[in-house]
């Protein structure tokens, strides 16, 4: 049950995050990790660890943009 919450947190994030890859629109990428790392928290609680991982992978890929923008951008 925690896995399938985990990932539909993901989900939330991923979502929240497409707009985010728009130029000028980085920053909301400070928003969106702490809801991408709740849900690792979550996936990390689970027995399976396929939540936790989808969230890992948008936190790299949050930081990656991130780091290409400055931080800002």
């Amino acid at each position: 049950m925690l896995n399938i919450l985990s990932i539909l947190i993901g989900v939330f994030a991923l979502l929240l995050g497409l707009p985010a890859f728009l130029p000028l629109l980085g920053w909301a990428w400070w928003f969106i990790l702490p809801v991408a790392a709740v849900g690792a928290l979550v996936g990390q609680l689970s027995a399976s660890r396929t939540g936790r991982n989808f969230n890992l992978l948008l936190m790299l890929i949050g930081v990656i943009r991130l780091s290409l923008g400055g931080g800002i951008f």
